[in-house]
């Protein structure tokens, strides 16, 4: 379950987004306009400590970008490439936003996802004292062959940016497609896919192999 607050936030994450990702190199600027928000998708995080949220984005008539963040009350440790930005959160205090790939508390709950059925996580949000369930904005399914032995993902060995972006660690390898075109991977074990209003027929946004 991920718990929402109603809050400010200052820059906020799209603000944050505007500025970074003319940056990145998988990134499709548009001259029509900044990102705005299309859909997005969340994950929980165990521990209950961070904040995990795919965002999807687009400028104009750009491409759909997707971009997985992670929301920390501390700096991640050794992960300043992956810094999209800071934020003070009206409730939390202040906010390290990182591009998920680069942080194991995502890469873990994404490989849960993929190999173990968890799912993306229930959206609520708190409103005079009493908990509401949010309604999703888009609807992610994973599609492969079940497996019994679940693989246990341990350290990030290797990510590397661009498009997919590829994560490798002990157990698995994940790629994460940026720009989502409808294109499609072969030979893998596992395949996020991901369908939101105006985009019925659904999109694969993640593959994963298991090492």
């Amino acid at each position: 379950m991920a718990l929402l607050h109603r809050a400010e936030l200052r820059p906020t994450k799209l603000e944050l987004l505007a500025t970074w990702l003319p940056g990145q190199d998988w990134y499709q600027e548009s001259a029509s306009g900044e990102p705005v928000r299309v859909a997005a998708y969340r994950f929980d995080d165990p521990a209950g400590e961070v904040g995990i949220e795919t965002v999807l984005v687009q400028a104009g008539d750009g491409p759909i970008h997707q971009v997985p963040m992670t929301y920390r009350g501390a700096p991640l440790e050794e992960a300043d490439g992956w810094l999209i930005g800071t934020t003070d959160h009206s409730v939390l205090g202040p906010r390290w936003v990182y591009d998920a790939c680069g942080d194991p508390v995502y890469v873990a709950a994404l490989a849960s996802a993929l190999f173990a059925g968890t799912g993306q996580a229930d959206e609520f949000i708190e409103i005079d004292g009493q908990l509401e369930r949010r309604e999703r904005s888009m609807t992610i399914t994973v599609s492969g062959v079940p497996r019994a032995d679940i693989p246990t993902v341990g350290a990030l060995r290797r990510v590397t940016a661009g498009d997919p972006t590829r994560i490798e660690t002990g157990s698995v390898e994940l790629a994460v497609l940026r720009r989502l075109d409808g294109s499609r991977e072969p030979n893998v074990d596992a395949t996020l896919t991901g369908s939101w209003a105006g985009q019925p027929t659904p999109l694969s946004l993640v593959y994963a192999s298991v090492r």
